[in-house]
């Protein structure tokens, strides 16, 4: 039977039962929480709204494609501080050579924090270029 729980200080008595009472051969897992559903709204609206209103390397794109390049430029910027993602990804040349192919990098796989420091990237790439965010001021601070 599989089971999971969110740690805290309730949660961690009815935990440690539950290992001591598993069987022999059974797994513990302790991980970071993947990013929320609310966290993956806003960034997708910002992204958006981006997308609408700045070009980037000289030209306008479309929100998937604006979605890549930002994730990129997120994922370049947290090597940089020394602090990257937890499933960074990759770049290879392509078999003949004439094209660089980036991998690995999911949005789905951004931990909360992850997800929290993309969208302060978003607020801070926007700001430089004087994006309107189409979301309510009062919900922009989630």
């Amino acid at each position: 039977m599989k089971r999971t729980y969110i740690l805290g200080p309730l949660s961690r008595p009815t935990v440690l039962r539950a290992v001591q009472d598993a069987p022999e051969g059974h797994m513990v897992r302790i991980e970071e929480p993947k990013k929320r559903r609310i966290q993956e709204e806003k960034y997708h609206a910002m992204i958006g709204d981006i997308a609408r209103q700045s070009p980037y390397a000289g030209r306008k794109w479309d929100a998937d494609d604006m979605k890549r390049i930002l994730v990129d430029e997120f994922a370049e910027e947290m090597r940089l501080a020394g602090t990257p993602l937890h499933h960074d990804g990759r770049l290879i040349p392509s078999e003949n050579g004439r094209r660089v192919i980036q991998l690995g990098i999911q949005t789905s796989e951004f931990y909360v924090k992850e997800a929290a420091q993309f969208i302060e990237f978003l607020h801070a790439w926007g700001a430089d270029r004087s994006v309107v965010w189409s979301e309510p001021k009062e919900r922009q601070a989630a």
